[in-house]
């Protein structure tokens, strides 16, 4: 197996895309946050002591997609073209899926799990007032399209 960012002599360094040629990419993620009983009821009635964790999520999750290249050392920085974060709450728990556009050399996969993660701790932050046993789960991506290997998506997540 040929590791793409290292050197032969096993050093990391940042793969070189300057010959790719731009292409419209996208990748969807999605995750959850386990919440109690307690904490579901209170984001429903919109009753959480620190405000709308939804909406801080949300916008949370959109400007961690456009940090990726502060977090990941050999991630590139890339234009994120479009970032959508869509939060549901469920009987027991928030589904989290982020969708990441862009027109560029290299794919938005880490830039959509960044999203759905950092949207997860957004929640897990708002609500641990209430309760602090929320857990973040089953972060992954679902869907990826564009650029050289094109179109893919995970098992049981098709369109």
């Amino acid at each position: 197996m040929k590791f793409t960012h290292l050197t032969q002599s096993g050093d990391a360094y940042m793969v070189d895309v300057t010959a790719k040629t731009p292409t419209v990419r996208e990748a969807t993620a999605i995750g959850k946050v386990e919440c109690s009983p307690t904490v579901m009821q209170a984001l429903r009635d919109g009753t959480v002591p620190k405000g709308d964790v939804l909406a801080v999520a949300r916008i949370a999750g959109i400007a961690a997609a456009k940090r990726v290249p502060q977090l990941l050392p050999l991630a590139h920085t890339i234009g994120v073209h479009g970032a959508q974060v869509d939060l549901q709450l469920q009987e027991d728990h928030v589904a989290i899926t982020a969708i990441v556009r862009t027109a560029d050399r290299t794919g938005v996969e880490m830039e959509a799990l960044t999203a759905v993660s950092v949207a997860a701790l957004a929640i897990v932050d708002m609500v641990k007032g209430v309760d602090r046993s929320a857990q973040i789960t089953d972060c992954k991506i679902i869907h990826k399209a564009g650029g050289r290997s094109g179109d893919w998506h995970r098992a049981g997540y098709e369109k």
